[in-house]
């Protein structure tokens, strides 16, 4: 019971973000996943081709 209510006491310290805040950092996350969905796709076919153009 004590480690609970600890927990219970350390929860009460957390800083939650605000919605406003949570939306922009949630937004910077896809941007960030996209920008580097986009460049491992661009790399990974340029590497393909490169490749390609080696073993012809």
């Amino acid at each position: 019971m004590k480690f609970l209510k600890s927990v219970k006491d350390e929860m009460k310290k957390v800083t939650w973000p605000t919605k406003k805040q949570l939306r922009k950092d949630t937004l910077i996350v896809i941007e960030t996943t996209i920008l580097f969905a986009i460049l491992f796709f661009v790399m990974d076919t340029a590497i393909q081709t490169a490749f390609g153009w080696i073993l012809r």
